[in-house]
């Protein structure tokens, strides 16, 4: 009897990448700058226009536009609009989907429903030792205020202990990956944009309320306030052009 092989089935073709929406976007404008739709030296349409034209959030649209800003296609001048630059040679191409990374609001949005429970389980699973290693973090924020890089670094050590104190290594290598994710030019452009010291300010006081709730051992009140600070994040990021 002779043996038929069975094929193997075809891998699914990929999902395409919704979460990479914003690099498509940025290609779909940088084609109507090339078409003379957008005229150089004159400012883009507002926001809200360019928004509901592409049927896209204005979070998607903002990362589009630092994407572009990026390539030297437009210039964000902060408090007057997005202006259209003039030509260049050589501009380097944009990413293709697959090739670019997430975007930041993709990333926080994620990291807003992983580390609110994450933070909630930790309530429950920390210990003392825990406590003293997240408490440090949060004094380093404190006296860092001013020193933005010494200020991300504590900020980082904080989410990454509490991930630790859940005993989970698979959960604090998923916030060490997300974390690890939030760097490159498009990161650095967006915080050039909407990091500041108000925010660093904020970011201490939700820290602080996070750190209160894990002390007292209340899972929801850490999973509220590690939600309400992402929550701000996002929010202060969708805030005026600086």
């Amino acid at each position: 009897m002779t043996l038929q092989l069975i094929p193997k089935p075809e891998e699914p073709a990929s999902k395409p990448a919704a979460d990479r929406a914003y690099v498509r976007l940025a290609a779909q404008i940088q084609a109507l700058v090339a078409q003379g739709e957008f005229e150089a030296g004159k400012r883009l349409p507002a926001e809200r226009a360019l928004a509901e034209r592409f049927d896209v959030s204005r979070t998607s649209l903002r990362e589009a536009i630092i994407a572009l800003e990026l390539q030297g296609v437009v210039e964000v001048r902060g408090g007057s609009g997005i202006y259209v630059c003039e030509p260049k040679p050589g501009i380097a191409r944009l990413p293709a989907a697959q090739e670019a990374g997430a975007g930041p609001f993709e990333l926080l949005r994620a990291r807003c429903l992983i580390e609110s429970e994450i933070a909630a389980l930790a309530a429950t699973t920390r210990n003392d030792a825990d406590l003293d290693r997240i408490f440090e973090a949060l004094t380093a924020m404190r006296e860092q205020m001013m020193n933005k890089a010494a200020n991300e670094e504590a900020d980082r050590r904080f989410h990454l202990h509490i991930a630790q104190s859940t005993g989970n290594s698979v959960l604090l290598a998923t916030v060490t990956s997300m974390w690890d994710q939030a760097q490159g030019p498009i990161w650095e452009k967006i915080e050039q944009h909407f990091h500041t010291q108000d925010l660093r300010q904020a970011s201490q006081e939700d820290h602080q309320r996070i750190f209160s709730a894990l002390v007292a051992g209340d899972a929801q009140a850490a999973r509220q306030a590690m939600r309400g600070h992402l929550e701000r994040v996002i929010g202060e990021f969708a805030q005026g052009w600086r």
